[in-house]
């Protein structure tokens, strides 16, 4: 079997899809833009060949590179990145040279633009925030006369919380249009909700081989603008209502084949038009798993391998792993450089030396979203994961 993965050495912890493809018998052929000798040891040995292009951006190179592995060891069988950012190049690549193995550029539509998943969510039966297409001043006020202020405009084709702004009121969103913009933006009424997610492994029919999902319980939006805590955690059990949820959108959405990472608001108040208090709202979805480091922080919680799983859903359409009836929360906590904590990194590890999994120093492209140093914990209990998201984010 041919896999080509997309970006194998970023972000740094997808190596090992690449490892657990190839232990699955696949011939793993890598395409990015590092040096070979920057990519790390185990990558190199999971990599029967790596094409190095000079920009991932070029879509010729890109060309490229799938063709002379093509040439070179025949049918492309899977194309795959995991990733949020290369999706629309993923499917352009699989469009090309027909590899039927996922989504190709006229399924983009759907699951790139936040105004296309409005239908697909009415076909699932879960509502959505009211919306406006940015265009003139006149509009956005008229929207804003119909839903009330606050309102969140972002950008129609965007990756996460990037350029996404909550304007409070008239002055705020003048400045918005006075600022201008350089793509489709979206305005949405705002939805008072934590967000919580489905995230899944689907087979070649839709049906999920794996299922949890995460609590945000401050919005990325909020933490990347206003520099604010940074937490989000793995649920020990998944919410029979947010499974279900997952599971119709899966549907509507026509999805098989990959990783969801799917985003719902759960409602901290009643809201008109949209639902009771505790109600789940659709928010977006992404078809690839959550990012950063949320897969090792799935098999923490889950005690499972979220890299093997995917790999014997691409190699074998079923999983080879037994399920594990030990689950867990597993937890992120992100700290700013910025910002003066009460205890030092030190402090930490020794007060949670039991339940650290994972530490460490991230790249800028993700601090942003998740802080710039961050600490990854397993524990068995709510009031545990409070207590740890407490003492890390007690400032001085």
């Amino acid at each position: 079997m041919n896999v080509i993965y997309i970006s194998p050495h970023f972000p740094t912890n997808y190596y090992r899809f690449c490892q657990q493809l190839k232990l699955n018998g696949a011939n793993v052929l890598g395409i990015g833009d590092a040096p070979y000798n920057e990519l790390n040891p185990e990558l190199k040995e999971a990599l029967t060949e790596y094409y190095r292009v000079s920009s991932m951006e070029n879509y010729d190179e890109m060309l490229r590179a799938v063709a002379y592995f093509t040439f070179k060891y025949g049918k492309i069988d899977w194309l795959e990145s995991n990733n949020e950012y290369w999706l629309e190049l993923d499917a352009a690549l699989r469009t090309d040279f027909n590899i039927t193995s996922g989504q190709k550029t006229a399924d983009m539509e759907k699951i790139k633009h936040k105004s296309a998943m409005k239908a697909y969510y009415a076909k699932a039966g879960i509502p959505t925030a009211r919306y406006h297409m940015v265009d003139t001043l006149e509009n956005g006020l008229k929207f804003v006369e119909e839903v009330g202020y606050p309102v969140i405009v972002k950008p129609d084709n965007g990756v996460g919380a990037n350029a996404t702004y909550k304007l409070r009121n008239e002055q705020e969103l003048r400045d918005f249009y006075h600022n201008g913009w350089h793509t489709q933006y979206i305005m949405e009424e705002f939805v008072n909700g934590m967000v919580c997610s489905y995230d899944s492994i689907l087979d070649s029919h839709g049906t999920p081989l794996l299922e949890t999902g995460n609590i945000t319980p401050v919005s990325i939006m909020d933490s990347v603008n206003d520099r604010s805590q940074v937490c989000f955690y793995i649920v020990k059990h998944l919410a029979d209502d947010v499974r279900a949820a997952g599971r119709a959108c899966v549907k509507a959405f026509g999805v098989h084949s990959r990783c969801t990472h799917l985003e719902f608001f759960r409602l901290l108040e009643d809201k008109p038009g949209l639902g009771k208090k505790g109600d789940i709202v659709g928010l977006e979805v992404n078809m690839r798993p959550c990012g950063g480091f949320a897969p090792d922080m799935i098999n923490y919680a889950c005690s499972t391998d979220f890299y093997k799983c995917w790999a014997d859903m691409v190699c074998f359409d079923h999983l080879t792993l037994p399920e594990h009836p030990e689950k867990y929360f597993s937890v992120h906590v992100g700290r700013r450089d910025e910002k003066h904590y009460l205890h030092s990194h030190e402090e930490v590890m020794e007060h949670f030396r039991d339940c650290i999994k994972m530490t460490g120093v991230l790249d800028k492209a993700l601090a942003g979203a998740m802080g710039d140093r961050f600490y990854i914990a397993r524990v068995a209990t709510q009031e545990e994961l409070d207590d740890f998201v407490n003492y890390i984010n007690a400032e001085v």
